[in-house]
């Protein structure tokens, strides 16, 4: 099951293998169970589960300082709170604590895992000011693929906008996600990242949008973001 309504995907999947998410009476415990919220009835720990009447889709520019969740432990400020809705949402992906730039922010369970899977090679965008003359080979490194503690990363498409005697801008399109990718390719390359923001997610760019503010995605936006998905 995608989203049930309740929590993130990954807290989902622990209720279910945790037998805490009933399907029409029937406790279920295997991942990837198909419902269908118009005949089916979820229970979590006895309570009902509805589907969201709206499905809602926003794109945010997110602030640093910000933790991409929900909610935190640690007390810090998170995303949710510059996004007010009576509807509960959440964010596609994350953005380091320090990275600013574009998030959606989504009650569409399935487009969520879509994009953010990376089956599904949905790009993203990012401007990166880093330290040192990045020269063609590390360029070459990182289109390449760079090997990090947790594996090659896959082909990347890099672009030198400025340079100068100490810093240069990049912009790296990545069409995988993992836990500060952009920054850990970088450091491997030898050049620090200082500054980083995502511009681009799928067809969607960032555009004019003011740090900290939000807005409503537009019909045509949500249907390229489907599009860009292989979602009907």
């Amino acid at each position: 099951m995608a989203r049930c309504g309740v929590a993130s995907r990954r807290a989902c999947e622990q209720l279910i293998v945790a037998g805490r998410v009933q399907v029409n009476g029937r406790t279920v415990r295997e991942l990837g169970v198909k419902v269908d919220p118009d005949r089916d009835e979820v229970r979590v720990d006895g309570r009902v589960i509805r589907p969201p009447s709206k499905l809602l889709y926003y794109m945010l520019n997110k602030p640093a300082g910000y933790v991409t969740t929900v909610s935190d432990p640690q007390g810090r400020p998170t995303v949710m709170s510059l996004v007010p809705s009576e509807d509960r949402l959440y964010p596609v992906g994350r953005l380091d604590l320090d990275t600013e730039g574009l998030l959606l922010l989504t009650n569409d369970g399935p487009l969520a895992h879509r994009l953010t899977h990376p089956r599904y090679g949905v790009r993203k965008l990012y401007r990166a000011k880093v330290a040192g003359v990045v020269g063609a080979e590390a360029v070459a490194r990182l289109e390449q693929g760079v090997l990090l503690e947790d594996g090659p990363t896959a082909p990347a498409r890099v672009r030198v906008i400025r340079q100068d005697k100490e810093t240069a801008v990049l912009e790296i399109e990545l069409a995988e996600g993992r836990k500060r990718q952009v920054r850990r390719m970088c450091q491997a390359v030898g050049h620090p990242v200082l500054y980083l923001k995502r511009i681009g997610f799928g067809p969607l760019r960032l555009g004019r949008l003011p740090v900290g503010a939000y807005r409503p995605l537009t019909d045509a936006e949500v249907a390229a973001l489907r599009r860009a998905a292989q979602l009907a």
